[in-house]
C-alpha cells in the first residue's frame, strides 16, 4: 500500500566553490600553474598580468540592468556593480603586493637533455649485425621491443612465438626464437636479454676475464644461487669446499655487477618529477623567515573589455532576448573571475598560515638541521593551533614542498607520531628511526644485530621499544632482516 509521508531532516554539503577551494589548496606550485592557465582559457572574463589603472574609468551605473526579462515570466538578475569586480584605481600598488615575494623574482628551469630511448640504443646495435634471412632481423627487432626497462626479457618462448605469429606474421619456432634471443644477450650493456637475475649475473660474469673468483662466482651462481641469494655462506663453503677468502673474492666479483643494465642506460630512465619549492625558509639575525613562491601568488584581475560591455548594454533601451542572454552570461563570467581571484588568495593565506604554523613548531631542527630536534607532531596539533580542519592541514602537507638551508624536503616528513622514553618524555618516532639507522650502519656485519638485540640496544639508550616495532621501522627504512646484511 502506497502512502506518503514527510521528513524533515538536516544535512550538511560542501558548495561547489568549497570543493574547488579545495582542490586548489592541494595542488603543488606547478599544477596550480595549469590550474591558472586552464581557467584564463576557459573564463574570457579572467585576465593574467597586472592590471593598468589608466585603460578605463568606471562612470556607469547599472540601474537599467535591474530586473530584465525574456519571453515568459521569468526574471533574469542581471543587475551587476562591476566595481566589485575592477579593483580601486586609488589604491597604491604597494597594497596589492604581498611582501613575502617578489615580482623581479628570477624563475631558473633546470632543461631537460633529449636523446635516444634504451630500445633505439639496442636497435642501433643490432643494425650493425648481418642476418642470414630477413625474418631473423625481424625476429631481433621484435625481441629488442620486448626489452623492459630493467633491460630482460620475461616473457616465455610460447608466447613470443604466438605473439609473432598473430602480429607479425611470422611463424617460427621456440628453438629459433631462442638463438636470437642469445643474438640479443651480446648487445651492450652486459646482461641485457636475460629472462631473470641469474641469467643476468652469469651473462656478466662470462664477459669478463676467467680468473679464479669469476669462475668460482659462475659456479656459484649456476649451482648455489638460491643458498647465495639467502646468504647462507655456512652451506655454500661446506657444498664448495672453499675458504672464505675464495668465497669473499667471488662475492665482491658478483657485487659490481648491475642486476638492472637497461636501468644504467640515462635515457631508459624514469622521468624525475622536477619539484619546485612552495615555501622558503631561511635564517636571519638568528631568526627564521617564511617566504611564499611568487609563483602562488599571481597577478590576475577582471578583464575591462567586460564592462566596455556593459556601457553598450546601457545605451541600449530595449534589449532583445539576444542581448539578454548575453548580460546574463557576462554576470556568470565575471562572478567565476572574481571567485576564482578571492580562492587564490584565500588558498594563499592558508598556505602561509600553515607553514608558518609548522615552521614554529620545529624551529629548533630549521635553525639546526638536527633531524634529532624535531618534536613528535600530528596534523592535529596543527590544525588546532591554527583553528582549520585536519583535511586541510594534509592538503598542505602532502603535496608541498619548503626550500631549507638544509635541501629542499617535502613537508609531511616533518610530521611523525610520539613516543615515552624512559623519563617519560614525548619523543618523535623519525628520532627513534635515525638511531636506529645509525646502530645498523656501525653495527659488526658479519655478525649483525637481530630485532632482539636492536630493541635491547634501544632500550640502553633509553627508547624501550618492542621487537614488533623494531621490525616495523626496519621495514620503513628499508634495512633487510639480520641473515640478509650479514658479509663474510
Amino acid at each position: 500500500m502506497l502512502k506518503q509521508q514527510l521528513n524533515f531532516k538536516l544535512s550538511q554539503k560542501l558548495s561547489p566553490q568549497q570543493i574547488q577551494l579545495m582542490k586548489l589548496i592541494q595542488l603543488p606550485t606547478q599544477a596550480f600553474e595549469q590550474r591558472i592557465s586552464q581557467e584564463i582559457e576557459e573564463n574570457p572574463a579572467l585576465e593574467g598580468g597586472k592590471e593598468d589603472p589608466n585603460e578605463f574609468e568606471d562612470d556607469f551605473n547599472n540601474e537599467e540592468f535591474e530586473g530584465d526579462t525574456v519571453e515568459g515570466n521569468d526574471v533574469i538578475e542581471t543587475e551587476i556593480n562591476i566595481d566589485e569586480y575592477l579593483s580601486d584605481d586609488e589604491t597604491p600598488n604597494y597594497k596589492l603586493s604581498a611582501n613575502n615575494y617578489s615580482a623581479d623574482d628570477e624563475d631558473k628551469q633546470i632543461p631537460y637533455a633529449s636523446g635516444t630511448s634504451f630500445n633505439q640504443y639496442l636497435l642501433q646495435q643490432l643494425n650493425t649485425y648481418h642476418f642470414k634471412e630477413e625474418e631473423e632481423k625481424e625476429i631481433a627487432h621484435f625481441l629488442v621491443g620486448s626489452v623492459d626497462e630493467g633491460g630482460y626479457i620475461r616473457r616465455d618462448l610460447i608466447d613470443i612465438v604466438d605473439d609473432l605469429a598473430f602480429t607479425q606474421n611470422i611463424f617460427t619456432s621456440e628453438e629459433k626464437v631462442f638463438e636470437i634471443i642469445k643474438i640479443v644477450q651480446n648487445l651492450d650493456p652486459a646482461g641485457v636479454g636475460a629472462k631473470n637475475l641469474q641469467e643476468c649475473l652469469l651473462i656478466q660474469l662470462k664477459r669478463k676475464n676467467n680468473t679464479e673468483a669469476v669462475l668460482l662466482a659462475i659456479k656459484l651462481i649456476e649451482e648455489s644461487f638460491d643458498q647465495f641469494s639467502k646468504k647462507h655462506y655456512n652451506k655454500i663453503l661446506s657444498k664448495h669446499s672453499i675458504t672464505e677468502d675464495h668465497l669473499r673474492a667471488a662475492i665482491h666479483e658478483i657485487e659490481i655487477l648491475n642486476p638492472k643494465p637497461g636501468g644504467s642506460y640515462a635515457s631508459n630512465s624514469k622521468i624525475v618529477e622536477h619539484v619546485v619549492p612552495d615555501f622558503t625558509i631561511r635564517i636571519q639575525d638568528g631568526d627564521l623567515q617564511l617566504t611564499l613562491n611568487g609563483r602562488n601568488a599571481p597577478d590576475l584581475h577582471v578583464s575591462r573589455d567586460y564592462s566596455e560591455m556593459l556601457k553598450g548594454f546601457k545605451i541600449t533601451k530595449q534589449k532583445t532576448k539576444s542581448q539578454k542572454d548575453a548580460v546574463l552570461f557576462i554576470k556568470q563570467k565575471l562572478d567565476a573571475a572574481k571567485w576564482f581571484i578571492d580562492a587564490i588568495k584565500q588558498r594563499q593565506q592558508t598556505l602561509f598560515i600553515t607553514m608558518n604554523a609548522i615552521m614554529y613548531h620545529q624551529k629548533e631542527y630549521f635553525l639546526t638541521g638536527d633531524e634529532q630536534k624535531l618534536k613528535p607532531m600530528i596534523l592535529k596539533n596543527i590544525a588546532d593551533e591554527i583553528n582549520m580542519d585536519v583535511s586541510t592541514v594534509s592538503r598542505v602537507a602532502n603535496s608541498k614542498y619548503v626550500d631549507t638551508p638544509y635541501g629542499t624536503k617535502l613537508i609531511k616528513e616533518f610530521f611523525s607520531e610520539s613516543m615515552k622514553n624512559d623519563k617519560g618524555e614525548d619523543v618523535s618516532t623519525r628520532e627513534i628511526k635515525n638511531i636506529l639507522e645509525n646502530i645498523i650502519l656501525e653495527e659488526d656485519k658479519k655478525k649483525p644485530y637481530t630485532d632482539d638485540k636492536l630493541a635491547e640496544i634501544l632500550k640502553n639508550k633509553g627508547y624501550p621499544i618492542a621487537r614488533r616495532t623494531i621490525a616495523k621501522y626496519r621495514e620503513q627504512l628499508e634495512v633487510p632482516v639480520a641473515r640478509l646484511r650479514k658479509k663474510i
